[in-house]
């Protein structure tokens, strides 16, 4: 099994973000700042656990989702 693909990653998290919010109130609502939500969307920063865990909680998605896109 390869590594986690931060990029997809990132897709899924934007995905959860949807068009009703910006990244400046999704990054709000995770207790980060925005420009720190765009380097995760992008796939340029890997993601702490409770990062993941915070995005899984108030998503109501899986963190296996998340990692892998698989439920």
């Amino acid at each position: 099994m390869g590594g986690i693909d931060w990029k997809s990653v990132g897709r899924r998290i934007r995905e959860l973000r949807g068009f009703e919010k910006n990244q400046k109130q999704f990054a709000h609502m995770l207790g980060i700042s925005q420009s720190q939500l765009s380097r995760y969307e992008k796939g340029k920063h890997e993601m702490g656990a409770e990062i993941l865990l915070r995005i899984s909680e108030r998503c109501g998605k899986s963190m296996e989702w998340l990692l892998t896109g698989r439920d």
